[in-house]
């Protein structure tokens, strides 16, 4: 019988010991201890439990505080295929490459695409965010008619939004080659810049990426070679008179937040 999926962001309170954990904090400011995968047996316990994606935070358990990557979700709205993000990917990487920065693009697993760059972990989630912020505006200010950065969906129209909020504490994308939970068991998978050009991600699925992988390998293997400073991200932000974007509905009001309320119910203020 099929039921609703169900997201669990604690460990079990009875779990092996060999099992490692890290203790977060949720916007809410309760804390929980999350699992470390550490090893493969882990991975194989959560399958126990019935897992199928796996959505880790942008951090590491030595510093909880301060991500290490920096996520672009491109997300094709309603009626748009893969190409759409495909495209806006290609915009993504034109601004990270003026940058001086590299990102690193995969298959979201469904008709979008993720692209991580790895940061140095000397921001909070509110500065990294306020980065993604800085980052989406720019992709946008290339192209407005593919890319948005509206986060009411009423504002989004047929284009592609960056979902700068990816960014924020708690919030999660699928891992690299993580199984999504769809009938075909497609796998969110790293690809390199030139396979991007003409990738299907009906291609890469739970059938076909494990002798991909034993061909060639992880193709992301580079990502750790070196940390980004987001320094420029954030003058970028800081010079932007448009300030912040609302944060996900489940945040407490956060400071210097515009009106959390879609246009079209927002009361004039005058």
């Amino acid at each position: 019988m099929q039921t609703e999926a169900i997201y669990q962001k604690r460990m079990p309170p009875k779990h092996p010991d060999w099992l490692e954990s890290v203790t977060v904090t949720f916007p809410s400011g309760r804390t929980a201890q999350s699992l470390r995968v550490t090893e493969v047996a882990a991975i194989a316990y959560c399958a126990n439990l019935g897992t199928i994606d796996f959505h880790p935070w942008q951090v590491r358990a030595a510093d909880v505080e301060h991500p290490d990557e920096l996520r672009i979700d491109l997300d094709p709205q309603p009626g748009l295929e893969f190409d759409a993000a495909r495209r806006a990917a290609f915009l993504t990487r034109d601004v990270l490459g003026e940058l001086g920065m590299e990102g690193f693009v995969k298959t979201s697993g469904n008709r979008g695409a993720h692209i991580a760059v790895r940061i140095e972990p000397r921001w909070d989630f509110i500065q990294v965010r306020h980065a993604g912020i800085a980052l989406a505006r720019a992709v946008e200010a290339r192209d407005p008619s593919l890319v948005t950065t509206a986060w009411w969906k009423e504002e989004r129209g047929d284009r592609v939004f960056i979902d700068y909020n990816q960014n924020a504490r708690d919030r999660t994308v699928a891992s690299a080659y993580s199984i999504r939970a769809k009938p075909h068991a497609p796998v969110s998978t790293p690809l390199t810049w030139d396979e991007l050009a003409d990738a299907d991600p009906r291609d890469f699925d739970i059938r076909t990426v494990p002798a991909r992988f034993a061909k060639l390998g992880d193709v992301h293997a580079a990502i750790d070679d070196r940390a980004y400073s987001i320094e420029p991200l954030l003058d970028l932000y800081a010079g932007d008179e448009r300030g912040d974007l609302p944060y996900p509905p489940n945040y407490p009001k956060m400071p210097g937040e515009p009106k959390r309320v879609q246009p079209s119910k927002a009361r004039s203020d005058t």
